[in-house]
């Protein structure tokens, strides 16, 4: 018999984190360039698919080289793409990196993010040997506060009027989640 590790790794019988494909692009070309959605990332300008298409060919698999990996976020018994786990600015020297976590709006308050996040955060530490993973959160976002809270996450620090939005400068929390 045959163990599939890597499935067992970054899956939990509900939901995978998987790799992106040629056939993402269409739907990440999408998903990027949801305004409604920049006013929750640092978006600022349309992405094409001729880049998100360089994205994935120049990703050769080595998080601490490019230091950034994007996984998609798909359901295990229909094979449905619904969102995407990254790791960013990951800082091989320091043992850390940043989380960005996105599920798609129709499969939100599911706890499909708690799965994912989850193998996120398994995966980070327990096999790419990450110490602590952080995330930058607005207080506006109450609902992302709360699952990276439930998720183990602990709150470092506030940064005053970090980010704008709509005109107006608000607060960003920094959330840490220390092995």
């Amino acid at each position: 018999m045959t163990h599939d590790t890597t499935h067992k790794l970054l899956a939990d019988g509900v939901v995978t984190l998987r790799a992106l494909e040629p056939t993402d692009i269409d739907l990440l070309y999408q998903w990027e360039n949801d305004t409604s959605l920049w006013t929750v990332t640092d978006t600022m300008a349309p992405y094409s698919r001729k880049l998100i298409w360089q994205y994935l060919n120049q990703f050769d698999g080595d998080v601490f080289q490019t230091c950034q990996l994007r996984l998609m976020i798909a359901l295990q018994a229909t094979g449905a793409t619904i969102g995407t786990a990254d790791l960013m600015h990951v800082d091989a020297f320091n043992s850390r990196a940043e989380v960005g976590l996105w599920v798609a709006r129709q499969w939100q308050g599911q706890g499909y993010g708690h799965r994912a996040l989850a193998l996120l955060v398994d995966y980070a530490h327990n096999h790419l040997g990450l110490h602590q993973l952080y995330v930058n959160i607005p207080v506006f976002n109450t609902a992302c506060l709360q699952l990276f809270d439930d998720c183990g996450f602990t709150l470092a620090g506030t940064l005053k009027s970090w980010i704008r939005r709509g005109g107006h400068y608000h607060d960003v929390n920094i959330l840490q989640h220390i092995c």
